[in-house]
């Protein structure tokens, strides 16, 4: 099956990227043709300055190179060098019904925490259609609180294929189940837009300081204390054996173990788990030349699917291929 997922340049990539989504994203190359990009466009909806887009671009690639992306394998490529995307999305628009934008949460949501009502925010559903439908896709991995996704592109294509006849592959969506939602260190989700994130590639101090910040509760050191409502031990099952998480949680239900001994055990473990990806970045940083080379060969894979798919939709619309 061709499996597809796009990655924003927005920032920096934290552990709730990875725990999240990337870890099983980078699993599934073993079992299908995947197909991964880095959806610069999308992150044109926010206005970024546009001397950070192109930093963050390479940044994105190099992450995902470093933390396992087959490059050999996996279609791997830059959203904008494949413009036959854009053309369908413009198809695409012209059988999407407004109400089924308007009915998008996430627009709603990301208005809501300030960011400006623009036509590619309203827009980006169709845009992520045509991301998914061009290359054939069969799965689209995402978390189950991005379903909604999925199910706006699956009406789209539906709506296409009764129009035009079956054009398009009407693609399934394989929810990510997650180890729950990962915290940041405030104990909301993490987040960057919530600035209470742990970067994977951030410098070893950097990550020390910040886990000893996490948020706790009050609880005396001698007393007794619930692991399942504490945010370092939700990070420890991220990173730590059975064995040795089966031991910490004895240790917060027995107490006499103050917080600030799980968050040294934590940093510990967290600095280890990414250590090889680190060893790996760094190699990568050396060679820009070779990571531009491999978004270029991953861009001439995607647009020879993308091609045939656009000539069979514009065929369809009657503009000839």
């Amino acid at each position: 099956m061709r499996v597809l997922s796009g990655i924003q340049p927005s920032g920096r990539l934290h552990i709730g990227n990875f725990f999240g989504a990337m870890r099983r994203q980078l699993q599934l190359q073993a079992e299908h043709d995947c197909f991964y990009f880095i959806a610069d466009y999308h992150a044109l909806t926010s206005n970024p300055d546009p001397a950070d887009v192109a930093q963050r671009i390479i940044d994105v690639a190099i992450d995902y190179m470093a933390l396992g992306l087959d490059t050999e394998k996996t279609v791997f490529w830059r959203q904008s060098d494949v413009p036959q995307v854009t053309e369908l999305t413009w198809l695409l628009s012209c059988v999407t019904p407004v109400g089924l934008l308007q009915r998008c949460t996430s627009y709603k949501d990301k208005v809501a925490q300030g960011m400006s009502p623009n036509h590619g925010l309203f827009a980006y559903p169709v845009l992520q259609a045509a991301d998914i439908l061009i290359f054939n896709s069969n799965l689209v991995p995402v978390g189950a609180d991005q379903k909604q996704h999925i199910e706006v592109t699956r009406d789209i294509a539906i709506r296409f294929n009764n129009n035009y006849g079956e054009i398009l592959t009407v693609p399934k969506e394989h929810i990510i189940e997650s180890v729950a939602v990962v915290p940041g260190l405030d104990g909301r989700k993490m987040s960057k837009s919530y600035g209470n994130t742990i970067e994977i590639f951030e410098p070893e101090s950097s990550v020390k300081k910040k886990i000893m910040r996490i948020v706790t509760d009050s609880t005396p050191v001698e007393d007794p204390k619930d692991p399942d409502k504490c945010n370092v031990f939700a990070l420890l099952k991220l990173v730590a054996s059975d064995d040795e998480l089966g031991e910490w949680e004895s240790k917060y239900r027995n107490g006499g173990m103050g917080y600030g001994e799980a968050k040294k055990r934590l940093a510990e473990l967290m600095i280890d788990y990414f250590k090889p990806y680190r060893e790996k970045r760094a190699e990568l940083e050396g060679n820009i030349d070779y990571v531009n080379e491999v978004l270029a060969d991953g861009a001439k894979r995607a647009r020879a699917v993308a091609v045939e798919t656009l000539a069979k939709a514009r065929q369809a619309v009657g503009l000839g291929a």
